[in-house]
C-alpha cells in the first residue's frame, strides 16, 4: 500500500503537526535502500525530522557495529528558535550547525551524556535534527556490554531510549563530531563510520508535540515519534 503523504502547510513553522496522532499506512523508501544523500537533509528541518523516523543510525567502530531505527526526533532550526544553539549567534561550538547539510553535530549536554543531531537545510541555515531514541537492531550484545559494564539487566527496547542512553549505546562520542552522515558520492558507500542509512522500515502511525527536556521554546510541536513504540523517551514505564 504506497504511503498516504500529509504535506506540510505553508508559513514560518512549515511541517508544524498537532499533538494528536497522525495515522501513516506505512513508509516507502525516498529513494531506495542505502546511505542517506545529502540532498535528504538539505529540506525544511521539520520535514527531515519526520522522515527521518523509520531510518537507521549506524555506528562502525573497532568494538563493532551498533544500529538502531529511529523512533524519536526533535527538530531545531535557526536563531529565533531559543532551544536552538544558534540563538546567541555563530559560536566555535556551534558552528556545525551553520555548515553543509547531513554533518553531525555532536555534543556534551550539561558534562554527562553526548548528544546526537543531524545537521539540515542550506549551509549557513543553522538548524539540526536530535535523535532522541531508537529501536536496537545491530549489535545489541555490543549496546548492552556499553550500557551495563556492571552486567545489570537492561530491557533491550530500553538501551537507546533517550538521546543520551543511544550515544553512550552505539559509542557515540565528541570524536564524531562533525562527521558526514550522508552518501559518498558517486561511491554508493557511506563518508564516515558515523551515517544514517534507508533499510525500507516501515513505521505505520506517528506523532508529534512539544519538545522535552528542555526549558524554553517548549510551545514548539517540533517532536515526532513512532506512536507505541516501547523504545520512545519522554513516558513513563
Amino acid at each position: 500500500m504506497p504511503t498516504r503523504h500529509v504535506s506540510a502547510p505553508a508559513g514560518p513553522l512549515r511541517g508544524t503537526r498537532p499533538t494528536q496522532p497522525i495515522h501513516r499506512a506505512g513508509r516507502v523508501p525516498r529513494s531506495g535502500p542505502g546511505v542517506l544523500s545529502r540532498d535528504f537533509y538539505e529540506r525544511p528541518t521539520l520535514l527531515v525530522a519526520e522522515e527521518l523516523l523509520g531510518k537507521v543510525l549506524v555506528h562502525r567502530t573497532s568494538a563493532g557495529i551498533a544500529a538502531g531505527m529511529i523512533v524519536e526526533t526533535e527538530a531545531y532550526i535557526g536563531e529565533d528558535d531559543p532551544a536552538c544553539h544558534a540563538a546567541p549567534g555563530p559560536t566555535p561550538r556551534n558552528a556545525p550547525l551553520y555548515g553543509p547539510p547531513g554533518l553531525a553535530y555532536v555534543y556534551l549536554n550539561y558534562g554527562i551524556h553526548y548528544l546526537v543531531n543531524a545537521v539540515t537545510e542550506a549551509e549557513g541555515h543553522p538548524a539540526a535534527v536530535l535523535i532522541r531514541a531508537l529501536e536496537p537492531m545491530d549489535g545489541v550484545s555490543l549496546m548492552l556490554q556499553r550500557r551495563a559494564p556492571d552486567r545489570r539487566h537492561i530491557d533491550v527496547e530500553d538501551l537507546c531510549r533517550g538521546p543520551g542512553n543511544l550515544t553512550r549505546a552505539l559509542g557515540i562520542t565528541l570524536t564524531d563530531n562533525l562527521s558526514d552522515l550522508a552518501l559518498r558520492p558517486g561511491s554508493g558507500q557511506a563518508s564516515s563510520r558515523l551515517y544514517i542509512e534507508d533499510r525500507g522500515s516501515r513505521v505505520g502511525e506517528i506523532a508529534s508535540g512539544p519538545r522535552i527536556g528542555i526549558t524554553v521554546g517548549v510551545d514548539k510541536p517540533w517532536r515526532f515519534w513512532v506512536a507505541g513504540n516501547r523504545s520512545v523517551s519522554g513516558r513513563k514505564r
